[in-house]
């Protein structure tokens, strides 16, 4: 069974990424329609993010481009897995790499819901 869509959703990183710039701090704000998917992220080391892809089943693939806090920019790929969260939750686990700089690893952001 396909989770739910992604659309109006907004999760935060659970921990802070290494070798990324993603962090505690980060909220991403997703949306999602017609097997389309796309983003807007900032907070702590990044100043300002978009991301935008595709979505089959419960895999996105997408790429991602940001501005950090020291002005630079830097672009990616990410490939994330959908899981539903025994609370009803999404979350997104993530393998990314970087395509403008030598780097790659993993990361999970979950949702955040009003109130939490």
């Amino acid at each position: 069974m396909t989770a739910p869509s992604l659309d109006g959703r907004r999760f935060r990183a659970v921990a802070d990424v290494v070798g990324g710039e993603v962090g505690t701090a980060t909220a991403f704000t997703y949306h999602e329609r017609d097997g389309e998917i796309w983003a807007d992220y900032g907070g702590g080391a990044i100043r300002r993010g978009h991301l935008v892809g595709t979505r089959v089943g419960d895999r996105l693939d997408f790429r991602y481009a940001q501005l950090n806090a020291s002005g630079e920019t830097a672009v990616g790929h990410c490939v994330t897995e959908v899981r539903v969260l025994p609370d009803g939750r999404l979350r997104l686990e993530e393998t990314w790499e970087w395509e403008s700089r030598p780097g790659s690893g993993t990361s999970v952001v979950e949702e955040v819901v009003d109130g939490a």
